[in-house]
């Protein structure tokens, strides 16, 4: 490929739709599969097939595809793996658009599903039943930051033989590699800390070469949730720093976390780097770091939180995370609004839950930010 990029050290971009083929019997031959090349960039791209290889090699997969959005490889991933009468166990207190999915596959396709604490591998048990085919796990739980035992799950996913499928977005596979714990799928909102920067949409999934292929094949090539080459060229630029900015995401979270652990206002902190979290030893043994995400409540309900959400200066109040900038949202009425009251606080979501994505910023700006909002 060197030659091909006249010695480029960035990967080049190739903003095409559709590849030229040298005669007809070549697109013959493209199109049968029995000879490699491009066909059309929804089938596949020079700069995506860069991506995909070093996610891969990152999550210890045999392969990966890119999508265009994390919810465009959490649809196709999903719609891939189940029919109409399946059934899904899937961890409480997911992420509002992912339960918005399995809601529809349910109300218009018969997919039945089942929300369970998979921090309780008794309670996944009591859920399985013979047509359950796919365990999907969030791991830490998205806003909860529940952790999940994925050698436990994987383990009981072969007995049953279920396909174990983790969304890796809140850690990267910097901090976690579920497939090394035996997990099968592995999936990212690329858009967060792959990406990094906050300037790309972006979704990916590693498996297996065979698990990939299909996917590739069917539900990335008739669904259609491409990514743009532009947009793979910026997730392989964020790559490149990915370990430097999850050492610090990590490192600033944890001193933030320690602060708001210890002010009279925030009565409960959620952070797998505290001793004080409830699976704080779990998260040692399978996690290389805690990650940047803390969710954390205060006194009162909505009406405080938002008060104090509004306080801030520095901090953007804006509902991703793994930028660059901290950013702060409130889940009950922002990023999971569409999962019903009752079992939005069944799954922990109160409305006086707030989550913070740290930044890269100096971490006493942060804290100082936060200190003045708590105590306004």
């Amino acid at each position: 490929m060197m030659k091909e990029q006249h010695g480029s050290l960035t990967p080049p971009i190739y903003q095409t739709s559709t590849f030229v083929f040298p005669n007809a019997e070549a697109g013959e031959a493209r199109f049968a599969g029995e000879e490699s090349g491009y066909i059309y960039t929804r089938l596949g791209n020079p700069t995506l097939a860069i991506f995909e290889e070093q996610m891969a090699a990152l999550e210890g997969a045999e392969a990966g595809l890119a999508f265009g959005s994390g919810m465009g490889a959490v649809s196709a991933v999903i719609i891939g793996l189940v029919k109409s009468g399946d059934h899904l166990v899937c961890s409480e207190g997911m992420y509002g658009c992912t339960f918005g999915l399995i809601s529809m596959l349910k109300e218009k396709f018969n997919v039945e599903f089942t929300l369970v604490d998979m921090t309780n591998l008794e309670k996944v048990k009591e859920a399985i039943r013979p047509e359950t085919k796919l365990l999907y796990i969030e791991t830490p739980i998205n806003p909860t930051i529940r952790v999940v035992d994925l050698k436990a799950i994987s383990s009981l996913a072969k007995e049953h033989n279920m396909t174990t499928v983790v969304d890796n977005t809140f850690l990267s596979p910097y901090l976690q590699r579920p497939i090394e714990l035996g997990c099968d799928v592995v999936l990212h909102s690329a858009t967060k800390y792959i990406g990094g920067h906050g300037d790309v949409i972006a979704g990916v999934v590693c498996g297996s070469k065979e698990y990939i292929t299909d996917l590739k094949r069917t539900s990335l090539k008739d669904i259609g949730a491409v990514l743009s080459p532009f947009d793979a060229w910026l997730l392989i630029r964020g790559l490149k720093t990915l370990p430097i900015r999850m050492e610090q995401h990590s490192a600033s979270a944890l001193k933030v976390a320690e602060f708001l652990e210890m002010h009279e206002k925030v009565t409960a902190v959620y952070y797998p780097g505290l001793p004080s979290f409830a699976q704080y030893e779990l998260a040692k043994e399978q996690m290389n770091g805690s990650g940047g995400v803390i969710s954390f409540e205060l006194a009162g309900g909505k009406k405080e939180a938002q008060e104090f959400i509004n306080r801030l200066n520095m901090i953007q109040i804006a509902v991703s995370l793994g930028d660059a900038e901290s950013l702060i949202q409130h889940p009950a009425s922002m990023t999971h609004a569409c999962i019903p009251k009752e079992e939005r606080e069944r799954m922990g979501i109160i409305d006086s839950l707030i989550r913070l994505s740290v930044g890269l910023e100096e971490v006493e700006e942060i804290i100082n930010d936060l200190k003045q909002a708590l105590e306004g």
